[in-house]
């Protein structure tokens, strides 16, 4: 039997008023605004997808915590987002990939800060320090990691279902940035980097780093 494509909960406040209005369109005889309007309702679930996900469960894994291109991979100041975070791996989230964030490690979430800022495309170096943004720090048995999710030029709202204290699994969903957007992770200096710039990611599936493995 095959399984319907699940569809995250943000995506009904927008879907509902749109295939309403479709239909009012249709009874009207409006042909192109209903036309429109319904190819409008087939973007907006593509978008909002919300496929069941289930990556590695190696504790030296860290899986990507966004659909997406790989954008940038670079070293980052000491403390410049994290204590001995020094590697960051940026993926751009285009309005075609899967928009709901997940958790790339298991761990609990010791820091969690919001920043309203600017809409600066997502793909631009400066949006991930000038942008609406949230920078989420996640410690596991293993290693701490953090991520930032970056609003983009068209995103409307970050949403993150998460909060200090909670405890997270890895591939666990924490929340989505609504159309268009950014997520930055940030590694310690010795993972090993396992994707390329270019690359695409898989949310919960692609691993982007192995941590190093501890004795």
């Amino acid at each position: 039997m095959k399984r319907t494509l699940p569809i995250a909960p943000e995506a009904w406040l927008f879907i509902v008023p749109v295939v309403i209005l479709a239909g009012l369109a249709l009874l009207l005889q409006w042909y192109i605004a209903a036309i429109v309007l319904s190819a409008a309702t087939v973007f907006l679930l593509n978008f909002f997808r919300d496929p069941a996900r289930k990556g590695s469960e190696r504790h030296i894994d860290v899986l990507s915590p966004a659909d997406g291109t790989v954008v940038q991979i670079r070293d980052v100041p000491e403390g410049e987002t994290w204590n001995r975070l020094t590697r960051q791996v940026s993926i751009f989230m285009s309005v075609f990939d899967v928009h709901v964030n997940r958790a790339p490690i298991t761990g609990t979430i010791v820091h969690y800060r919001y920043n309203a800022g600017k809409k600066i495309a997502a793909f631009s170096e400066k949006s991930s320090t000038e942008n609406e943004q949230n920078l989420v720090v996640i410690e596991g048995s293993h290693a701490t990691v953090a991520f930032k999710m970056i609003a983009g030029l068209l995103a409307r709202r970050i949403v993150f279902d998460k909060k200090e204290g909670d405890h997270v699994v890895r591939g666990e969903r924490l929340g989505m940035i609504k159309f268009g957007s950014r997520v930055d992770l940030f590694l310690p200096p010795d993972a090993e980097i396992k994707v390329k710039m270019r690359d695409k990611t898989k949310v919960g599936l692609t691993v982007i780093a192995e941590l190093k493995a501890q004795s």
